[in-house]
């Protein structure tokens, strides 16, 4: 092995020499190599450089001749525009030279015109100090002729006056009259066809039917031992059912039903209808009478209520007072001359509605007018006074503060001074209502009694000679003797005899007084 050590060094020396050429030459190479790229670099940036130069040359060149024809062309631009300014301000001058021209004249107009009327207004004045003059002397020439005429006559200015104007009303009075009473006369045709055809619209488009009602309910019962246990041992059922409901309970031989009366409709339905859960309930003592009259009270309040709200709605005249509605809603079991008392408000409200359309007026407050008139009558037996008043005192206690609602309630019989056109309405309305067939019904007695004490009282009155009750006793016709009653000893007496009437009786609408004084010439020839 160390035998071959001398000869391996050397190899390794000779490898080592031949490397270390070998890679200088590798080196030498690649530097060689990189010369050259380096060089071509180096050539083809000079050539981009070169190219780019001649390419910016050319670009500002370009730039330099666009901006060139650009100045040229706002150059050309700028002397149009101030050639056009010239011509304009030379155009302006034109126009301002002529203005001026015209100024000129019209100021020698103006110059002309002024000298024209200081002119006149000198010649004015002139014979204007002539006519002052003038006047002096025809004042003075007429007061010296007056003082003539006063001396002739002996009378005064004032005198002579008075004496001119007298004449003057005596001589024009009876054509004044005559005209004022022709027109009068010719308006109150006027009015009086307008009003019915007011009055006639208004009853064509509202119409209800009427239903007359009584102070009795019956009440029908299965068989006729539930009579007994009505009446109960001697006589306690009935008599407790009584005295809770404030009505009359008529237990007679008639089979299958037994009679509920009262002139109180709330009272008579209430107990109607507790009468009729007793019956079907088929419990009847006190306690139990007691228990089912205090819960049909309380259901007959709200029904009551309910009753109200619908009239409210029904008559569309807005918020109502909820007082107010129930006592409207009492008015459905109230009756006048056996109208239903509500039904009657409702048709009144209807009723002035379409009247006050017709006259251009307020629909809604006269409805609402219409429907709170009557409402007195809902409370008349637990407050002193007529009901106009009672109602008139409601309607302000619960907020109605409306003059006209007041004064229509209050007013519609006419107990006031008519102060508002809708009380009119009201009051007229209420008569149709009243009136109408078949709305309010009276029995034969009670008719006769009432046209026999209409001719009595008028009949008590001196002078009278007959007496006849017309028209259903809605007007009395009165003769009166001609020798012992004049012209207007018979007004006086139809006063007197409407006044007695309003005092002593009672009637439902208006009574029209008639007093007719006749005087008769007879002659014969022969």
């Amino acid at each position: 092995m160390w035998e071959y050590l001398p000869h391996l060094s050397l190899a390794l020396i000779l490898g080592a020499a031949l490397g270390f050429v070998i890679t200088r030459f590798i080196e030498r190479n690649r530097r060689l190599g990189q010369q050259r790229q380096a060089d071509e670099l180096i050539a083809q940036a000079q050539r981009a450089a070169q190219d780019a130069k001649r390419q910016a040359e050319l670009h500002a060149k370009e730039i330099e001749q666009r901006g060139r024809d650009e100045l040229f062309k706002k150059r050309e631009e700028f002397n149009e525009e101030l050639n056009k300014q010239r011509a304009e301000m030379r155009e302006t001058e034109r126009k301002l030279e002529k203005r001026e021209e015209a100024l000129e004249q019209q100021l020698q107009l103006l110059t002309k015109k002024e000298r024209s009327l200081e002119h006149t207004q000198k010649k004015l004045l002139e014979r204007r100090e002539l006519l002052q003059k003038k006047g002096k002397e025809i004042e003075d020439l007429l007061a010296a002729q007056t003082q003539k005429l006063h001396e002739v006559s002996g009378l005064s200015r004032d005198q002579a006056e008075a004496q001119l104007f007298s004449r003057l009303e005596q001589e024009f009075a009876k054509e004044i009259g005559t005209r004022i009473h022709k027109h009068e006369e010719g308006l109150r045709s006027r009015l009086e066809e307008r009003s019915r055809e007011i009055l006639t619209t208004a009853i064509q488009r509202y119409a209800s039917s009427h239903t007359a009602e009584t102070t009795v309910s019956t009440v029908d019962i299965p068989n006729d031992d539930m009579k007994g246990r009505i009446i109960g041992r001697e006589g306690r059922n009935i008599r407790t059912f009584e005295k809770c409901t404030g009505v009359d309970v008529i237990v007679d031989d008639t089979p299958g039903v037994v009679v509920v009366s009262a002139f109180d409709n709330v009272r008579r339905e209430t107990a109607k209808i507790a009468l009729t859960k007793l019956i079907q309930d088929g419990r009847i003592h006190p306690t139990r009478i007691e228990e089912v009259v205090k819960e049909t009270q309380e259901e007959m309040e709200k029904t009551i209520q309910e009753i109200g709200k619908a009239a409210v709605m029904d008559a569309n005249v807005g918020h109502v007072h909820e007082k107010l509605v129930q006592l409207l809603g009492r008015l459905k079991f109230r009756t006048s001359y056996s109208q239903n008392v509500l039904q009657h408000s409702l048709e009144v409200t209807h009723l002035c509605g379409l009247m006050a359309e017709e006259l251009g007026l307020d629909g809604k407050l006269a409805r609402r007018c219409g429907l709170l008139h009557d409402v007195g009558k809902a409370a008349d037996h637990e407050m002193e006074g007529g009901h106009p008043q009672i109602g008139a005192e409601l309607a302000r206690r619960y907020g109605e503060n409306r003059p006209e609602v007041l004064h229509a309630i209050s007013g519609h019989h006419d107990d006031i001074r008519i102060d508002h056109i809708y009380t009119v309405l009201v009051a007229a309305a209420d008569a149709i209502s009243a009136s109408r067939p078949g709305a309010r019904r009276e029995t034969l007695e009670k008719y006769v009694k009432r046209l026999q004490e209409l001719e009595a009282l008028a009949n008590g009155f001196p002078g009278v000679e007959q007496v006849f009750a017309i028209q259903a006793g809605r007007e009395i016709r009165v003769v009166v003797d001609s020798q012992r009653i004049t012209d207007q000893e018979a007004l006086k007496t139809s006063r007197d005899i409407a006044k007695a009437i309003d005092e002593q009786l009672n009637y439902p609408g208006e009574i029209k007084v008639t007093v007719v004084r006749e005087t008769r010439a007879i002659e014969f020839a022969r």
